[in-house]
């Protein structure tokens, strides 16, 4: 397979390269720097962005990117009032986001489903928790894997949350948002210069819900100063810490029956909600130091100490019993502690080999997290670990003792990442280009299961390797091709559930192979196309039978094509996606269908200035039926959900906001974790926002 995708690669890189021949005459007296210049003499457009770090650790245009990437800007953000990532992942094409037992982000790219493909500002962000937006500028999802960038993970590719920085900007705003369900939230943003040499900025937010859902609550606070201080002409220091917290209700859904979510209203709580809570402690450290040689060599330090301290615990439902019409109830809790320290240091530097420009990135990252978890079993009455309700009266309150038993986790873990990666962004002419990179890895764990003593150390050396091919017939239109390899090594919350065997400690191994096309219109619009091949080994999936264990498959396979549409057309702004997704196990298991991989999903949001002050929006999501399991035998049905938004602004210090979500009360159910811990949707719900600026 790999030579045939191979041959395939090379064969698409010999046409283009042969095509780009018939141009390069015209246009060698041309500037290498055109596209770069265009786009920092064009403004970005509200809905767009058309430029990023994220997928090549330089200042790069999309166009130029050869991989699938999307960008959630902050006005698309603002305008739908997203507060999570899974707001965002539905107009992500290709991403979707699962329940993740209802106490932290579980995102699926691309069909792989992963809780640790999370980065801030480009470093690592790999503990199970809920992530807010009230810091963030935007979030990009670059789609496929990419270990030569972001190291271990990043299997169906990853998401880079981009934080607001301390700029030399005016920066005043504060929000306040209510809505249905007693929804109350207050935000701010503000930040200055302090003189030439210093800027300040600082967001915060505090939350404060309930919910559709009985007996389901939600409380969350951050802060997140940041700091920019010029050492010189050429050097910037930046340091930014961010708090964050919340405590929220763990909430895991309903069961199905016959193949299907139990019919019953989307309010019903099945198990406890006073005894279903979640809670989470974030405290993370950034200093950056940016330091310019010359215009053409740079240099980039990036040090982050992120301390995190979890805890989860749920009263939840199993299977239904038809024959007696119960339901049976569980009940665990689980504490994890992790310390990550990660420096990276990059080296960019243009040069020319002739008529040939190279912009070539050097790099080193080091790091090491130190993960402890810790599980115990919920005992109803102090006997039983399930407990069987009624389905008639399926939220209950019995007394649950928590102890270990013979299998639950008492792990400490660490481990010890060291990489050199190296990068060329070559420019052949305006019309041929090329991105090659390589990265090698030494990934080391030591983990330790208290509970039985046994102690295992693991050693992995991959190397990752990336090429893309770039063909640009004009200068706002290219068509790609690229390769890339990633692992992913048993680390962290895996080992907390895997049985270890040597086996079970072998790396999972991706590779993608991707077509695509990326197109910018002049008026601000960017459209993009990829089809794309993503082949899985040695897969961790969780256990049909036991959805908080895991268990090994040889195999998966997914193809697919991914359509989006983002930018601005006058007073017409748009962000829309389209995927096709087809994928399945390939041995053990072979022939099953992937967990919640929807064939189609689409999404489209609308937004129409009619004059300064009145603006409105639109927005229409669907999604295909699905498996809510890697067995194929609980079926979630396909919806369509509409949305929509009235925007007023009187003047440049008032705006007010109305967001309504879905429109038209359609009864859906928005992911699983299970076959039995299936997420109901929200009916009709009303948020409006104040939001000053001074």
């Amino acid at each position: 397979m790999l030579i045939q995708k191979s041959r395939i690669a090379v064969a698409v890189a010999l046409a283009l390269a042969a095509a780009s021949q018939t141009h390069a005459q015209q246009a060698i007296d041309e500037t290498r720097t055109m596209s770069r210049i265009a786009v920092e003499a064009t403004e970005q457009p509200d809905y767009g962005s058309r430029e990023s770090r994220t997928a090549t650790k330089t200042d790069t245009p999309l166009i130029d990117v050869p991989q699938s990437a999307s960008v959630i800007s902050s006005a698309v953000i603002k305008d739908q009032s997203m507060q999570s990532l899974a707001d965002v992942a539905r107009y992500i094409p290709g991403a979707g986001m699962a329940q993740g037992e209802g106490n932290r982000d579980t995102i699926i790219l691309r069909g792989n489903s992963s809780t640790a493909d999370f980065f801030v500002d480009g470093v690592r962000d790999d503990v199970e928790y809920f992530r807010d937006l009230y810091n963030i500028d935007r979030v990009e999802a670059l789609k496929g894997p990419n270990a030569m960038i972001f190291g271990r993970g990043g299997a169906g590719g990853v998401i880079n949350r981009v934080t607001r920085q301390a700029e030399w900007d005016r920066t005043r705003e504060v929000s306040i948002q209510g809505g249905s369900w007693s929804n109350a939230r207050a935000s701010f943003d503000l930040g200055d210069a302090v003189n030439d040499s210093v800027a300040l900025r600082a967001t915060g937010m505090y939350q404060n819900s309930e919910s559709f859902r009985d007996g389901v609550e939600l409380e969350g606070y951050g802060i997140n100063p940041t700091s920019a201080v010029k050492l010189g002409e050429a050097t910037v220091l930046r340091i930014s810490y961010e708090y964050y917290h919340y405590d929220r209700t763990a909430d895991r859904g309903i069961p199905s029956l016959n193949g299907r979510p139990y019919e019953v209203d989307p309010s019903v709580f099945f198990g406890d909600p006073d005894q279903s809570h979640t809670e989470a402690t974030v405290n993370l450290a950034t200093v950056v130091l940016d330091h310019d040689f010359s215009d053409t060599m740079q240099l980039r330090n990036r040090t982050v100490f992120g301390d995190y301290d979890k805890f989860y615990q749920n009263v939840f439902p199993g299977a239904i019993n038809a024959a007696t019409s119960t339901v049976a109830i569980s009940a665990y809790n689980n504490a994890q502690q992790r310390e990550n320290l990660f420096n990276q240091t990059d080296l960019t530097f243009s040069f020319d080999t002739g008529s040939v420009t190279h912009r070539f990135l050097t790099g080193v990252e080091i790091g090491r997290q130190v993960t402890d978890n810790f599980r115990n079993t919920g005992f109803f009455n102090n006997t039983s670990t399930t407990y069987d309700t009624p389905l008639s009266d399926p939220t209950v309150s019995v007394p649950v003792t928590f102890r270990q038993s013979a299998t639950d986790a008492d792990n400490h873990g660490t481990a010890k990442i060291a990489a050199l990666y190296v990068q060329d962004q070559i420019e052949f002419n305006p019309q041929f280009q090329a991105v090659l990179g390589l990265r090698y890895d030494q990934f080391e764990v030591d983990f330790t299961n208290h509970r039985t003593g046994v102690n295992f150390d693991t050693r992995d050396t991959p190397l990752s390797p990336r090429a893309g091919l770039i063909y640009k017939p004009v200068e706002n239109l290219s068509l790609y091709t690229s390769y890339s390899r990633t692992f992913v090594p048993r680390a962290g919350a895996q080992l907390a559930s895997l049985n270890l065997t040597n086996e079970a400690l072998d790396p999972e191994e991706f590779e993608n192979v991707e077509l695509g096309a990326k197109w910018d219109l002049d008026d601000g619009l960017s459209l993009t196309a990829a089809v794309f091949d993503l082949d899985r080994k040695n897969v961790v999936i969780p256990d049909p039978n036991d959805p908080t264990r895991s268990i090994l498959v040889k195999g998966q396979t997914t193809q697919g094509v991914e359509l989006s549409a983002s930018g601005n057309v006058g007073a017409w702004s748009i962000q829309a996606g389209y995927a096709y997704q087809d994928g399945h196990l390939t041995d053990r298991l072979g022939g099953l269908d992937l967990a919640q991989l929807p064939r189609h999903v689409a999404s489209l949001w609308n937004k129409y200035d009619f004059n300064q002050q009145w603006s409105a929006g639109l927005g229409v999501i669907y999604q295909a039926e699905m498996f809510a399991a890697a067995d194929n035998l609980v079926t979630l049905p396909d919806f369509t959900r509409v949305d929509a938004g009235v925007f007023f602004t009187p003047n440049d210090h008032w705006r007010f906001q109305l967001n309504v979500e879905n429109l038209l009360d359609e009864k859906y159910y928005a992911n699983a974790n299970s076959n039995n811990n299936i997420s109901p949707g929200s009916p009709l719900a009303v948020r409006a926002s104040i939001t000053s600026r001074f």
